[in-house]
């Protein structure tokens, strides 16, 4: 399948939302678990948004996440993709290794 001209990208509202700004400004299709109105979802109600609107997740909560792949795994259940970022204080940092990734 082939990838979109535009990256789709979810951040959880574990990632500073200044990220979605820094990504929207590289051409990334940003959106916050803030700004859909999400705050509070559980982690699986995060993934399955992002399954159905076609978006890469984006979080810093690497343990339940981890778990939640592989059980939707394990499920043969797909997503559009898991990034698991270590938590920074340099939110840009985050940024420029988004920005490789996509290239």
């Amino acid at each position: 399948m082939p990838l979109p001209s535009v990256l789709r990208v979810y951040l959880d509202e574990d990632v500073d939302v200044l990220l979605a700004d820094l990504l929207v400004a590289r051409g990334f299709n940003c959106l916050t678990a803030a700004n859909a109105g999400h705050l509070g979802w559980r982690d699986e109600a995060h993934l399955d948004y992002a399954l159905r609107e076609s978006r890469i997740l984006v979080s810093h909560n690497r343990k339940d996440f981890e778990q939640l792949a592989i059980r939707w795994w394990a499920q043969q259940k797909e997503h559009a993709g898991i990034v698991l970022a270590i938590r920074r204080a340099d939110t840009y940092q985050l940024a420029r290794r988004l920005y490789s990734a996509r290239l």
